[in-house]
């Protein structure tokens, strides 16, 4: 990684709560730093079933770069279930 372009980013995967730090290059795919979080945290579930929120808003992943969505550097991520469990 050249240490110019890597971008510090933090994760909050909420079926743990746990916060995972990455040093992303603006090249790195969203899909890959969702997978690499969900993994980190011990998340076995399929990350199709997730979505990443930045600034409150959900994030389109298709074919985005972490430099496409705009995340600046010390961003904090959150990524979490698509639809929510009921509470009972």
């Amino acid at each position: 990684m050249n240490a110019a372009t890597v971008r510090p980013i933090r994760v909050t995967v909420l079926d743990t709560w746990d916060e995972v730090g990455f040093e992303a290059e603006p090249g790195m795919m969203l899909t890959e730093l969702k997978a690499a979080a969900l993994a980190r945290a011990g998340v076995s579930r399929p990350p199709e079933e997730y979505l990443v929120k930045y600034l409150g808003a959900e994030l389109a992943e298709g074919s985005r770069t972490v430099a496409d969505a705009g995340i600046e550097p010390n961003g904090a991520l959150i990524v979490l279930r698509r639809r929510r469990s009921p509470v009972r």
